[in-house]
């Protein structure tokens, strides 16, 4: 009898303590990976982590700073020079990475290239967090985050490009949100409301094509309102067209590379299916963009023959010029090559050179072109260059907390054949 009695003490006990037990494993599974609190945070300690720390420490404490003291703590801007690498990296060269959402979610979703589903919760992902730090580095350049909705209603008219990118970035982030939520829900094990957000999939594609395809050209379209500001070498009136055609070739550029890196540094957090079919993807990418810099560099010789700005090549920035398109145009080709010869390595290094200038051409002329003829320069301050590092890594960071935690390289065992 007594012998019963305990067991039925310890039955009781054990209900008791169901919520709490529950809770506690939730957390250890979902948040810790299986491991306990200390395991977890040994495992943080590594030199690369402590490095990333310190920087990640050094920038928050400028942008408390920023906020604190104003703008000019962490910068030099004036009226004449007005931004620096905050939107210059931030906004206006983060943006058409972000573009690998649209770009792979088109093809799988709109085009049904279902040979890219392995990589599109990866872009739909690269997208999201490209467009929310972009966000991050607008406000840390403005400041007052609590009026960022001036822009939208209060501040300027329908006609004005600024109301424009504020509705389209604000609206195509929510997008991406949404059209990532799939990995979260199937992640949190939510898989009624997953099944709804699923079949909203096509819908929420069509409606970020027409988002993203006009506010990456009107992100460009602002320089059209300073034509005296920006260098005759890069001003045109092909501005939108170019910042669109490129940003599909910087977003190709910048899944070819990330994939590879998942490959090599995060391959515990994908499945056999992901890892082998990324020298197919790889190669398709890689003739995309081949297809994609052509019709750029094509288009970008004629923006400077029908603005009649040849006469500028024999300067220190028409030099400059020459650097940036010899660097665009071997790009396709490089591209073309490393498809034909099936150079799985070639593509890859092409994409990283693709980056380096895509990031030139935006920061010509968001920056280096820009008030070109100011006697005196001071194109960014030592300080944005930490903040900008220590939000880079903080980017990085969470990308790689979701990728080891969600169904983003892999598929979810839950959720096989039922993946969007």
């Amino acid at each position: 009898m007594n012998e019963y009695g305990n067991v039925e003490n310890r039955i009781h006990h054990k209900h008791e303590q169901t919520g709490a037990e529950i809770i506690t494993y939730w957390i250890r599974d979902k948040i810790f990976m299986g491991r306990t609190f200390e395991e977890y945070v040994k495992g943080l300690i590594t030199p690369l982590n402590i490095a990333a720390g310190l920087v990640v420490l050094a920038g928050l404490y400028l942008i408390l700073m920023r906020f604190v003291f104003g703008l000019t703590e962490v910068t030099e801007a004036s009226n004449e020079q007005p931004w620096g690498l905050f939107l210059s990296w931030g906004l206006f060269t983060g943006v058409p990475f972000s573009a690998s959402g649209f770009v792979v979610g088109t093809a799988v979703y709109i085009f049904g290239l279902k040979k890219y589903q392995p990589i599109v919760k990866n872009a739909i992902l690269l997208g999201l967090l490209g467009y929310l730090f972009a966000v991050v580095f607008l406000m840390i350049d403005l400041g007052r985050p609590w009026r960022i909705y001036y822009p939208m209603i209060i501040s300027f008219g329908t006609a004005s490009v600024m109301f424009l990118v504020a509705w389209h970035v604000a609206l195509y982030l929510s997008v991406q949100a949404l059209e990532f939520s799939p990995s979260t829900l199937a992640w949190l094990g939510m898989r009624k409301v997953r099944k709804m957000v699923t079949g909203m999939t096509l819908g929420l594609t069509i409606f970020g094509v027409m988002l993203s395809t006009l506010h990456q050209s009107a992100l460009s379209a602002m320089f059209l309102l300073a034509p005296g500001k920006l260098h005759p070498l890069w001003y045109t009136s092909y501005l939108p067209w170019l910042a669109f055609i490129s940003a599909i070739g910087a977003a190709l550029a910048l899944v070819i590379v990330v994939s590879k890196l998942t490959q090599v540094f995060m391959k515990d957090s994908a499945d056999s299916h992901y890892l082998e079919s990324l020298d197919g993807i790889t190669l398709g990418l890689g003739k995309a963009a081949s297809f994609v810099l052509f019709t750029y560099v094509g288009l970008r010789l004629i923006s400077v023959t029908h603005e009649g700005a040849w006469g500028y090549l024999n300067t220190p920035f028409g030099h400059w010029f020459l650097v940036e398109i010899t660097l665009l145009g071997i790009l396709p080709f490089l591209f073309f090559y490393g498809v034909q010869n099936r150079n799985i390595g070639l593509i890859q290094f092409t994409a990283v050179l693709t980056m380096i200038g895509i990031i030139m051409n935006r920061f010509n002329i968001s920056l280096i072109a820009f008030n070109w003829q100011l006697p005196n320069r001071e194109l960014f301050f030592w300080k944005e260059a930490v903040v900008v590092a220590a939000v880079v890594i903080i980017e990085i960071l969470v990308y790689r907390w979701i990728v080891n935690r969600m169904p983003v390289l892999r598929q979810h065992p839950d959720y096989i054949g039922d993946e969007h």
